[in-house]
């Protein structure tokens, strides 16, 4: 499995508009998108999405990066905006638990 891995901190006085925006997103999800909040960074968020290839989950990094995507509107809540979200793709290593997976 893969994954797409976004990153961003959302301004204080957003937080709410923020949460309930995207709790409406989760509800919309097929279940391929986790949203995490830090733990000793509050407003530090990161969205996991998996895919089962390394094509399926580029897409999804442009998909989740174009103006087009419903989650891009989470970009006007970030101070900085979108240069401030950092979005990379993740593969298995092949070591320990996932070894034997490409």
């Amino acid at each position: 499995m893969y994954i797409c891995f976004a990153e961003y901190k959302i301004a204080a006085d957003h937080r709410d508009t923020y949460l309930a925006y995207t709790d409406t997103l989760m509800k919309e999800s097929d279940g391929n998108v986790q949203l995490y909040e830090g733990t000793d960074q509050i407003n530090l968020f990161v969205e996991i999405w998996t895919a089962a290839t390394e094509e399926e989950a580029e897409e999804i990094k442009k998909e989740r990066c174009n103006e087009r995507s419903s989650w891009y509107r989470v970009s006007e809540w970030i101070p900085g905006g979108t240069d401030k979200m950092h979005v990379w793709t993740f593969k298995p290593t092949g070591v320990g638990s996932n070894a034997g997976h490409p």
